[in-house]
């Protein structure tokens, strides 16, 4: 479905998502998603440490995290916006539970210049459904979704390419592991 503004969107329920786009998701922004109650303490911490000794700013927010900024906050930075964002995520842990937090989280996550949501994604990048992605397809998704207005998810060159692959390797783990239990 496309929008007033041009931008593509299509709500489906984690039910109609093949498992290995959360899988994906999960390998590649928050392998603790299972089971941390939204905050990512240790990563957090490695965060704010990387950044402090002025190292390449690396960011520690979880899926929880980024579900509560992009469902009911704006973009961008600074102490307010995060303070929200730790009081939204402490609710949606609360109230809607980690199924549901994946389910908004591949639904409103930006996939492309004007998508937004896997469902969009699959069908302007495969040309199918979500439901029918490959575990390749699912992790070059994943690896394009931190930055999809500069990151190509077909044909991917250097960084993007390389992370695809390492995400398909973790993603193998997740499953094996159950690091998804919390979804299925």
């Amino acid at each position: 479905m496309m929008d007033d503004n041009g931008a593509k969107r299509e709500w489906v329920n984690i039910t109609e998502v093949d498992s290995d786009m959360p899988r994906a998701i999960i390998a590649g922004e928050d392998s603790k998603f299972c089971v941390h109650d939204g905050f990512d303490r240790e990563a957090i911490e490695l965060a704010i440490e990387n950044n402090r000794q002025g190292k390449r700013l690396r960011g520690g927010s979880t899926i929880s995290q980024q579900t509560a900024k992009n469902a009911f906050l704006w973009q961008g930075g600074g102490y307010f916006r995060k303070g929200l964002e730790a009081y939204f995520t402490y609710l949606i842990e609360k109230i809607w539970g980690k199924q549901r937090i994946m389910e908004v989280y591949l639904n409103i996550a930006e996939t492309g210049i004007g998508t937004y949501g896997v469902e969009a994604g699959a069908q302007r990048y495969y040309g199918k459904s979500a439901q029918n992605l490959s575990v390749n397809e699912a992790a070059k998704m994943a690896a394009a979704l931190p930055l999809p207005k500069k990151r190509a998810v077909i044909a991917p060159s250097g960084f993007t390419r390389r992370y695809g692959r390492t995400i398909a390797a973790r993603m193998n783990v997740v499953k094996r592991n159950g690091l998804d239990g919390c979804l299925y």
